[in-house]
């Protein structure tokens, strides 16, 4: 890197969009790249992700992809394949009704071996600092922005990336900002919602998180689906998904119990804890054997108050830029949080490489972002929303009151993944191309 680089870049938050893009912007050695992850040490919660084929493109564009089959049993398949199987199973028998069908297959990895391939694949150029949780920031219309740590040390960059998760320190620095302007010019509505977007709602869903060892599950029910087939069951306010990860060591286990009456409300106790599994399984008690087997293997799982972003006005201000759940949190039905971090940072990335963005022009390169990113970023989580919906039975033609032959009951239920595919298939039958090719032509005409 020479002594003056072309601007310095700052990123707040070592999650998966973070990193991402810390990785992106490193391989242009003009730009300094300065991680800020507010953790004592970097360490993803474990958990499992999924890449469908619109994500595990630009994981292939950045040069991952090798690593990464490393770290997964899953062969990547380009043709038509299965994703998932679908039963309804509230009840003590179950039905299965669907096959998930997709181009290209689910490439699931846990969390931390997906960490882990960036850190490696990360030059020494790009520092990381550990202990660094950011309380503010200040941007002025000239000059460098100013950041302030928790700690009480500050530092300053060119370019602030909030990568920084749900409970962003950066989108509330920028939207305090943007209200304080608004204020200043009488602009009360607009002020007003920018206050309401600082916050994150609870989207009436708590999902509990486990990871199950196989030879646990196989103790209880050998043989199990789930060993060999990624399977979502479904229920009235419910539905659990289950899938192999870590080279078949281990089942990644999420059950979701859902009351869509409290969408936007705020939820009472801590958004992420341990509790007994007992409040989880209570809920599936009546539900088909294989979901019991999996219910009788977790011990503590991790309850997550899923909270999710009201669509923002904008990702940008300035020279500062959100990403990823700082931006846009959005449910997990479609299991599409770490792809759409990943396409923000490539994006983001690729704008603030290219060889005429500088100093003086950052802030617009900024704002392309946000013009070809957000509306992308607000379809996919209305997607997410839906599909939340269909699992749980709540958006369908299945009434529980009424009787239905076995006949009506499987073509209902065939209707119902059509028609949660449909709202799916953007995952593997797009491409982010188009958008960083609108993104570069905006650029390239400034």
């Amino acid at each position: 890197m020479s002594s003056e680089p072309r601007f310095r870049v700052a990123i707040c938050g070592a999650g998966i969009g973070g990193l991402t893009a810390a990785l992106a912007l490193a391989k242009s050695p003009d730009i300094e790249v300065q991680v800020y992850e507010g953790a004592q040490q970097l360490a993803e919660l474990g958990a499992g992700i999924g890449l469908f084929s619109r994500p595990w493109e630009l994981i292939r564009k950045l040069g991952l992809d090798t690593d990464l089959l490393k770290c997964t049993e899953i062969k990547r398949v380009e043709g038509p394949v299965t994703a998932f199987n679908y039963r309804k199973s509230d009840t003590p028998e179950g039905i299965e009704f669907y096959t998930l069908v997709t181009k290209g297959n689910l490439m699931t990895f846990h969390r931390p071996d997906f960490q882990n391939v960036l850190l490696q694949n990360m030059p020494r150029s790009t520092r990381i600092h550990c202990a660094k949780r950011l309380r503010s920031y200040n941007q002025r219309p000239t000059g460098p922005v100013e950041l302030f740590f928790e700690d009480g040390t500050t530092a300053t960059c060119d370019v602030l990336i909030g990568a920084d998760g749900l409970k962003s320190a950066v989108r509330r620095s920028m939207f305090i900002d943007k209200a304080r302007i608004a204020q200043s010019e009488r602009k009360m509505a607009e002020a007003a919602e920018c206050e309401a977007s600082i916050e994150p709602v609870w989207s009436g869903t708590n999902a509990y998180r486990a990871l199950i060892p196989a030879e646990r599950l196989n103790a209880r029910y050998p043989g199990h689906r789930t060993f060999t087939q990624p399977t979502q069951y479904l229920g009235k306010d419910g539905y659990v998904i289950a899938y192999p990860i870590a080279k078949g060591k281990f089942i990644n286990f999420v059950a979701f119990k859902a009351r869509h009456d409290l969408e936007n409300t705020k939820f009472n106790g801590p958004w992420v804890s341990a509790t007994d599994s007992s409040e989880v399984t209570s809920m599936f008690r009546t539900w088909e054997p294989e979901v019991q087997a999996l219910m009788d293997c977790i011990d503590r799982p991790l309850r997550w108050a899923i909270h999710i972003m009201r669509p923002l006005s904008t990702y940008v201000h300035g020279r500062v830029a959100l990403i990823g759940d700082a931006a846009h949190a959005s449910p997990p039905h479609q299991g599409s949080g770490a792809g759409q971090a990943i396409e923000d940072a490539f994006v983001l990335a690729t704008l603030l490489a290219h060889p005429s963005t500088n100093r003086q022009n950052l802030s617009r390169a900024l704002s392309i972002f946000d013009h070809v990113r957000r509306p992308v970023a607000h379809d996919v989580h209305e997607r997410n929303r839906l599909n939340g919906q269909y699992f749980t039975f709540h958006y369908t033609n299945l009434n529980p009151s009424e009787e239905l032959s076995p006949e009506e009951t499987l073509k209902r239920l065939k209707e119902l993944g059509e028609a949660f595919t449909k709202n799916w298939e953007w995952a593997w039958t797009t491409s982010a191309e188009p958008v960083v090719r609108e993104a570069l032509r905006l650029l390239n005409e400034s």
